[in-house]
């Protein structure tokens, strides 16, 4: 089912690399400084030269082999531009979280080139799922939900302890809304230029 893993190391310092099984067939990639959640997929986008991308967070819990097939085979058989996983059944607020915004998940498949024409997401940082969506309806990118049953992933907060793991967990929604905020900023600037333009060929008519 999959031809290539890749574990990317976005500068970290707890030694993810090291952790990777030899002989097991999965590939690292260290990054030498951290460039953000976006910036790592795009490069491990780069560094894989696979048909169809699926990326997955590393701190998953419950993740079998016939979720990723969920994902894939919509993708593979041309149903689906892109697939986006969604928990359920795994613990209240994982599940609850995506419930509310399902579009926030990382768990994503899609392929390679359109990934590619995504530019925008390197700069994202852990705005890229915002990043991928609006670009994805922008564009009439058919968009499918799996669910993926039995899936949670380790919060911010047990992995950093409560209060590290509160401020980290105050970072992304920062670096979501940054990426938010700029996009409406681009919109309306847009809509100024337009604007103007329609005025200057109204005086000039």
């Amino acid at each position: 089912m999959l031809d290539d893993i890749l574990v990317v190391d976005d500068g970290s310092t707890d030694r993810t690399l090291e952790m990777l099984a030899a002989g097991n067939g999965v590939r690292g990639l260290r990054l030498a400084r951290n460039v953000g959640k976006g910036g790592a997929m795009w490069a491990g986008a780069l560094e894989t030269d696979a048909d169809i991308l699926l990326f997955l967070d590393a701190d998953l819990v419950g993740l079998e082999p016939e979720h990723l097939r969920l994902m894939l085979e919509p993708v593979a058989a041309g149903e689906a531009d892109m697939c986006i996983g969604v928990f359920r059944g795994g613990r209240y607020w994982t599940d609850m979280a995506q419930k509310l915004v399902p579009y926030i998940s990382g768990q994503r498949a899609m392929r390679r080139e359109l990934f590619l024409s995504v530019p925008e997401v390197r700069g994202a940082r852990s705005g890229v799922e915002m990043a991928l969506t609006h670009h994805a309806r922008a564009n009439g990118w058919r968009v499918k939900l799996v669910t993926l049953a039995g899936i949670t992933h380790v919060m911010k907060e047990e992995k950093m302890g409560a209060l590290r793991g509160f401020c980290a967990r105050l970072g992304m929604y920062w670096e979501i809304g940054s990426y938010v905020s700029r996009q409406r900023c681009r919109r309306g600037a847009r809509s100024l230029i337009r604007s103007v333009r329609r005025l200057l060929r109204a005086e000039q008519s």
